[in-house]
């Protein structure tokens, strides 16, 4: 079993040297006076209860998974008692305001918590996290009535929150749901309809269960055009705050899934539910983004996860396991054998996985930061400028950071070797539990329309430059650093072609759509390359300043830089095949027929 371990210095690293969140903290409201001080301390905290309540569950939890009957879910074995704990200790609490019962901390601290719960449990942090896209949705579309009844209870975690959009008959296609909401006498609506896959859905960790919930309005125009937001409580709320009745929602299964055995994912019934409409009629799908843009910052921070918890398993495996000698001679000779970390190829694993844990962790708390200055800044320039960059950067961190995190749980099982295999060492449920990131919240594919045709081409580029001029700053100004210049260089040449790339795909794409579709995920995959390659040249920045200060922890940063230099030599030179698929065009994916589709 992998024993977790937060990694303390390097999330110092990302927060205080290459992001400077304290300073970016003076520029929000309530947020003054978070100093690195209060930073480290909010992290040795949740450290604590990562490490040594969270963590000791996630194989168990994962082997009992949970249990369906009659309609009720229960959790795995010290799921509830873990989420007491959380609670009293004012977890949920953390990033809201404090007219909301809220501690008025940045949205970017709780980014850092998320991770550190996630690695140490993904199962049971799904439970707390769904809660965030429900209050940040209420808080952003609900009326100051249904903030005081509903969303009070989410901020204290007395209660959960979920997101209910699925049907079986469309996934990603939400202009196809038929769920229906029927105007009632009171007010209220009647919401009928079954959605799947429902993570959270049903549970026994709180006390009530708040789900968003999309449907129809009777007469209400076909497609996304008329599809609107409600909210469905598990139990109906009395005027006073107190817990009514039943409401008539009913989780009709969990799913046996592959991975996350200990959340449940649910089937969930309405039937005649009652419901309240969130924000404008017809608006609902408007009023889910903000659900979903949380949702997906939140699955990106999956794959960092997934990354940094088979770095640790293997790591650890790799330093014991003795295995053949080193080609170079022996490196352990009072030892039969020697460990198998002295083996190039074991190293190229490890380091694989080591880049993709501390470049989806800089990308990650980027993308907090950034959403910090979109949500609570005041600079009317500044806030523009974050949407912009946040707009680009969350379909990348979302896919990217999944994708890459799936490949270091693979590697993890490979360092293994045959004991990967093995359910007792926990290396092989990393790869379960890792599977579906990619796919929730809007799969990769999904995830590259969205970036290519949505956000760059739709805006003829305009977003895409936001970023790469960001980056052109930034290779200009160490330009003459001597010390930089292995990494400034091939940054410069790669975001030059970044936008070269763009304008030859939207170029063919305005003579055949399909090329939008044939290059988007060789695209998104580039993109995400060239956006880590970027934050590592700014790590390699901060730690030559630090070496050059005459620091007292060179190890630590040689290995930053090393790290980095890795990153570089081995890693973004993929760019250079997806640049080859972006470029081959539609017609190698679009020219056979389906009939033709045999075996």
């Amino acid at each position: 079993m992998p024993t977790y371990r937060v990694p303390r210095r390097d999330i110092q690293f990302v927060m205080h040297e290459v992001l400077d969140m304290a300073n970016h903290y003076q520029t929000i409201p309530g947020a003054e006076d978070v100093d690195a001080d209060m930073i480290d301390a909010i992290m040795e905290e949740g450290a604590k209860f990562s490490e040594n309540v969270v963590a000791p569950l996630n194989m168990s939890g994962d082997a009992e998974g949970c249990r369906w009957q009659d309609g009720d879910v229960t959790t795995p074995t010290g799921f509830k008692q873990a989420y007491d704990q959380f609670v009293e200790a004012g977890w949920p609490s953390l990033a809201h305001k404090p007219e909301l019962g809220g501690q008025g901390l940045p949205e970017s601290l709780g980014t850092m918590l998320n991770e550190l719960t996630g690695t140490a449990n993904w199962s049971w942090s799904m439970y707390p996290g769904l809660s965030h896209g429900a209050m940040n949705t209420l808080e952003a579309h609900g009326t100051e009535a249904q903030k005081q009844k509903y969303l009070l209870p989410l901020v204290a975690g007395s209660w959960t929150g979920t997101m209910c959009l699925t049907e079986s008959h469309c996934g990603t296609d939400l202009g196809l749901l038929r769920t229906k909401a029927e105007p009632q006498a009171d007010g209220s609506y009647g919401i009928t309809g079954t959605k799947i896959f429902i993570s959270a859905g049903e549970h026994d960790m709180a006390e009530n269960i708040v789900h968003i919930v999309l449907a129809r309005l009777p007469d209400a125009p076909q497609g996304t055009k008329g599809i609107s937001l409600f909210i469905v409580p598990k139990f109906n709320v009395n005027d006073d705050g107190t817990l009514g009745e039943r409401n008539s929602v009913v989780c009709g299964s969990i799913e046996e899934k592959m991975g996350i055995h200990g959340n449940a994912t649910c089937v969930m019934n309405f039937d005649s539910a009652k419901g309240y409409l969130i924000g404008p009629e017809n608006k609902g799908l408007n009023c889910m983004f903000t659900f979903m843009n949380t949702a997906r910052i939140g699955t990106a921070v999956q794959g960092l996860c997934s990354s940094e918890g088979s770095f640790q398993g293997a790591l650890e495996y790799a330093k014991e396991r003795l295995q053949m000698r080193a080609l170079t001679g022996p490196a352990a000779p009072e030892k039969p054998a020697d460990p198998i970390i002295v083996h190039p190829d074991v190293r190229r694993m490890l380091l694989t996985q080591k880049a993709f844990a501390e470049g989806g962790r800089m990308l990650a708390y980027y993308t907090s930061q950034l959403n910090d200055t979109v949500n609570r800044g005041t600079d009317a320039v500044a806030i523009k400028e974050a949407e912009t960059l946040l707009s680009l950067l969350t379909p990348i961190a979302k896919a990217f950071m999944t994708e890459t995190g799936l490949e270091s749980a693979n590697l993890g099982v490979q360092c293994f070797g045959g004991h990967g295999f093995i359910k007792e060492y926990g290396m092989e449920q990393l790869v379960r539990d890792a599977r579906i990131s990619t796919i929730y919240e809007g799969t990769t594919g999904i995830q590259a329309l969205d970036l290519l045709g949505r956000k760059v081409l739709m805006t003829q580029g305009e977003t895409l430059r936001a970023f790469t001029k960001q980056v052109h700053k930034f290779c200009k100004a160490e330009a003459e650093n001597d010390l930089l210049q292995e990494f400034i260089k091939p940054l410069a040449e790669l975001n030059k072609q970044w936008g070269d790339l763009t304008m030859q795909v939207g170029m063919k794409a305005m003579q055949n759509r399909d090329e939008v579709g044939a290059a988007s995920v060789d695209y998104l995959m580039y993109s995400g390359y060239v956006t880590l390659a970027y934050l590592f040249a700014k790590a390699a920045k901060a730690a030559q300043q630090a070496l050059t200060s005459g620091t007292t922890e060179a190890d630590f940063y040689n290995a930053k830089l090393f790290t980095a230099r890795f990153y570089y030599s081995r890693l973004l030179p993929r760019t250079k095949s997806h640049e080859m698929a972006i470029l081959s065009g539609a017609d190698n994916l679009q020219g056979l027929s389906a009939e033709h589709f045999v075996f």
